[in-house]
């Protein structure tokens, strides 16, 4: 068969078109696909980042101008560029400080929520629970934490474990509360549907009140997380032995001001970390 009788080459399929050095040809759709895929993330990154960056930028801007223009001395109120500097030089310690402020949040929130969703289980099982129990749980809540953590480290000592304690008791009301709440608000329907076709009050239990509770127990375990960080820095403020309240207060007490501007970026990053935990928690596990 000669050239101008071969039949033409069908091109529709890519797998075919090839370039003479043996590369295939790219598909202009894909292409304009990953083009576009690329900019709607970039898009989506702009819109989250860009506006928290710029006005953080923009708050240290203004500081830096009112330390050079009001010539305030850095032990009233330091630059952020000597914030930073501390924050590099002092690192390793505020490091270490932070592992112990969050073992001790961390111990303590952990305690917290087992505490909290079995009181809130009992609770939702017997009015009689719920009117011995509550009262407690919020007379824990109203009295100051200053006043009970004395009490507890002259039961307890002022190690870890005591420490922890004291944030057990700031976060279990939050985390009892709202999973009581959450429970108490699944659909009657719904129950009643399952007794209908004879399921166990465990199955009803596990399949239709705790998804019904899942909102409101996120939304406590996120307000117990920030708190647990709060309850850490309390008792380190009043046991002075170690972590990151102590090392504010060490610092501040020595006017070493730039020093405890440092700890106290660090303390707020670990908030920071503390709270992302249960969101992504939720994220992952309840709305993947």
């Amino acid at each position: 068969m000669s050239r101008s009788e071969r039949p033409p080459l069908d091109r529709s399929d890519g797998q075919h078109d090839r370039r003479r050095d043996g590369r295939r040809f790219g598909s202009p759709s894909r292409g304009r696909d990953a083009i576009d895929g690329s900019a709607a993330v970039a898009r989506t990154l702009a819109r989250r980042v860009l506006p928290p960056t710029v006005v953080f930028a923009g708050l240290l801007a203004a500081w830096q101008g009112a330390v050079v223009y009001y010539d305030l001395p850095s032990v009233i109120l330091p630059s952020p560029v000597e914030v930073g500097t501390a924050l590099v030089d002092a690192s390793p310690m505020l490091l270490r400080d932070a592992a112990v402020t969050g073992a001790t949040a961390g111990i303590g929130l952990a305690v917290g929520c087992v505490v909290g969703a079995a009181l809130a289980f009992a609770m939702i099982h017997s009015r009689t629970a719920t009117n011995t129990i509550l009262p407690v749980v919020v007379a824990l809540r109203i009295a100051p934490l200053v006043a009970i953590a004395p009490l507890l480290f002259l039961w307890f000592g002022r190690g870890v474990p005591a420490r922890a304690l004291v944030v057990a008791t700031l976060t279990v009301f939050p985390i009892t509360v709202a999973t009581l709440d959450g429970l108490r608000k699944t659909p009657r329907s719904h129950l009643e549907l399952l007794e209908t076709v004879g399921a166990s009050k465990t199955a009803a239990f596990v399949h239709v009140r705790v998804p019904a509770a899942a909102p409101s127990v996120f939304a406590g375990l996120k307000i117990a997380a920030t708190l647990s960080v709060v309850g850490a820095i309390v008792a380190e403020f009043v046991t002075l032995t170690a972590g990151i309240g102590y090392r504010v207060f060490e610092t501040a007490a020595y006017l070493r001001t730039a020093e405890t501007y440092a700890a106290l970026v660090v303390l707020s990053l670990l908030g920071i970390g503390f709270y992302l935990v249960p969101v992504a928690i939720e994220r992952i596990v309840w709305n993947p």
